[in-house]
């Protein structure tokens, strides 16, 4: 277990977002999406997140009463990733996600950060959380059923021009 929370920024400290969502690496599995979204990269799976735009975004943070919250490892004392949770008003649903910085992946984070943000939602009165991700997208499937969500639906998207196999997964909070 890693000494880690889940911190709330401030929006001076909305520069480690712009420095991940920047960063190829660590946004590579969000590349090639069929998406119109402010700032996305069809080619990296990078989104543009400049500082002229941190305050609107924090300002609907709040109005929308979505959940962000950065990762912190304090026995490092660096950020590691960040966490959401927000309503989807289309598929009238909480939907859930977590962005670990590419240099702390395979190092345990994902798994401990998502029952935290579970934690987190069921406290806010979240009945059911869900995500959805690529069925191949590594151990991913697995750190998702191991704290409790299962598979609600298969589901196809287009990545690259090609048709991927992804799912959405459910975890029941009560």
């Amino acid at each position: 277990m890693h000494n880690i929370e889940l911190h709330i920024p401030e929006i001076e400290e909305y520069w480690y977002e712009e420095k991940i969502e920047k960063d190829p690496n660590t946004m590579s599995y969000n590349a090639g999406y069929d998406v119109s979204y402010y700032g996305y990269n069809y080619e990296t799976g990078c989104i543009a997140f400049p500082k002229e735009r941190w305050q609107e975004v924090y300002d609907k943070r709040i109005k929308e009463k979505r959940y962000f919250a950065y990762i912190k490892d304090n026995d490092i004392n660096e950020y590691v990733g960040y966490c959401n949770y927000q309503y989807n008003k289309t598929d009238n649903r909480y939907e859930c996600g977590i962005v670990i910085e590419s240099k702390y992946r395979g190092k345990g984070y994902s798994k401990q950060v998502l029952k935290m943000l579970c934690e987190k939602a069921k406290e806010d009165g979240i009945t059911k959380l869900y995500d959805n991700f690529e069925i191949d997208r590594g151990k991913t499937l697995e750190i998702f059923k191991s704290v409790g969500f299962v598979i609600d639906e298969e589901q196809k998207w287009k990545k690259i021009g090609k048709e991927v196999k992804g799912i959405l997964v459910r975890i029941d909070l009560k």
